[in-house]
């Protein structure tokens, strides 16, 4: 029988390496990886031109869509959308900023409710781990989510509460009972209350009221929890390098330890940001120049697992744009879209390649979450595709950009590498469509 799609490209990033390939497609998996000169029977044939480069369709793990209950900051639709115009063909959606937060059973269906006839790519969803709900996670996980988010510190939204150290311990053992993954914003609470106020338009102000202590108190008390728990935790958006030695001494020692950094942290520098600029807003903070370098290095060596966008928008009027003042904007970075030339951009200047950046932004958080056909390009795989012009700069016009609020940091900024086309399970997703029938699946932790 015919396949019902081959992609020929000169260049196909597979696991290790590029090879030039034709990528066959059936029942929308990957079927074949053929050479790329050999004739198959097929329904439909692309050819990639020269320029392009086949990736795996990214997966992000760390990605606000707020739907329902803040659905005018973002929704299913316009997230996935913006996913799918960025290469992204895999999301999971965090606990938080939507109303309820999905921290029981019910918040958790009335998200898939809402999100089921919206979705253009794939969507999974994390649990919350809050004070009270440790009877709540078991249920949770068996419904399928991928895992728990906690906040040590006040997340900014009241129904989200954090975690004190006994809440943190009690989660964990249950987790570690189920075998369950905890993700967790770790700033200490104790720190950032002992530092300066963040308040007015000067950047270097906001940045020592989340002092690079608050994080590295945190993550020393999350490694001592899981070291004594045995449970899995993962730290969430890593700003700090001062944390890099602790990280790399607990996971020589056994804990079940990894770590994700974001695009703005590997991007932008905190020496850079000028007065009022809220849209750089975000917790924890974009800091120096130095400790960016640091990140990139611990990227390089492997104790950075992973890079994810944390897409955190909301509307325009929270950035208090007109008052330029940290202290009163909302913290969050809108990327999603963005993700991968951000990261392709800098990447590139340190003598990364395609490979690297495909092993931090597909495979990496595929692995996290247990998405077992998600993140590569091989046999059996879900032909999760994108057509990738590594070469091809753009300037970054927010008004263009699929997100519903059209602020971002990277506004003005240019990009190299564009996302030109973007398949789910072989088929092609046009993000400008919006008459298009959503194709997306809504995802359970260990289903194929």
């Amino acid at each position: 029988m015919a396949a019902d799609l081959v992609l020929r490209a000169r260049r196909v990033v597979v696991e290790g390496g590029e090879v030039a390939a034709a990528v066959v497609v059936t029942d929308g998996r990957v079927s074949a990886l053929a050479p790329y000169d050999e004739p198959v029977d097929a329904v439909q044939v692309v050819d990639l031109p020269d320029d392009e480069v086949l990736l795996p369709g990214l997966v992000d793990t760390h990605v606000h869509v707020n739907e329902p209950g803040r659905t005018d900051w973002e929704g299913f639709a316009s997230a996935t959308r913006a996913a799918a115009a960025g290469g992204v063909t895999t999301i999971v959606d965090m606990p938080l900023n939507s109303i309820p937060p999905t921290t029981t059973l019910a918040g958790l269906r009335e998200k898939q409710r809402v999100a089921h006839d919206q979705v253009v790519v794939d969507v999974g969803f994390w649990g919350g781990a809050i004070p009270g709900n440790v009877d709540d996670l078991a249920p949770l996980h068996d419904a399928g989510v991928f895992g728990f988010k906690c906040f040590l510190l006040d997340s900014g939204v009241p129904e989200f509460p954090a975690l004190d150290a006994e809440g943190l311990d009690l989660a964990l053992h249950e987790l570690a009972r189920l075998d369950a993954l905890m993700v967790v914003h770790a700033e200490d609470e104790t720190e950032i209350a002992a530092a300066p106020d963040g308040s007015g338009t000067a950047y270097a102000s906001f940045l020592s009221s989340r002092p690079r202590q608050a994080e590295e108190r945190a993550i020393a008390q999350v490694v001592a929890a899981a070291r004594h728990t045995g449970a899995r935790a993962h730290i969430v958006h890593l700003s700090s390098s001062d944390a890099l030695p602790r990280i790399r001494q607990a996971r020589a020692e056994g804990v079940r330890l990894t770590v994700e950094t974001c695009p703005h942290y590997l991007s932008f520098a905190a020496e850079e940001i000028g007065a009022g600029r809220t849209e750089f807003k975000c917790c924890p903070p974009i800091r120096e120049a130095d400790n960016r370098e640091l990140l990139w290095g611990a990227l390089t060596d492997g104790v950075i697992d992973l890079v994810v966008t944390d897409h955190s928008p909301c509307t325009p009027d929270l950035k208090r744009a007109d008052s330029g003042d940290f202290g009163e904007a909302w913290g969050g970075i809108a990327s999603l879209e963005l993700g991968l030339p951000a990261v392709w951009t800098e990447a590139r200047r340190r003598g990364h390649t395609l490979v690297d950046v495909v092993r931090w932004m597909a495979e990496g958080p595929a692995d996290l979450v247990g998405l077992t056909t998600k993140g590569r390009i091989a046999p059996g795989m879900a032909a999760d595709l994108c057509a990738f012009a590594p070469e091809a700069a753009f300037l970054v016009d927010p008004a263009r950009l699929h997100h519903k609020n059209h602020v971002t940091a990277y506004a003005g900024r240019t990009l190299t590498g564009t996302v030109r086309r973007t398949w789910l399970r072989g088929v092609p997703v046009d993000p400008d469509d919006a008459g298009a029938p959503p194709r997306g699946r809504l995802l359970r932790r260990g289903e194929p």
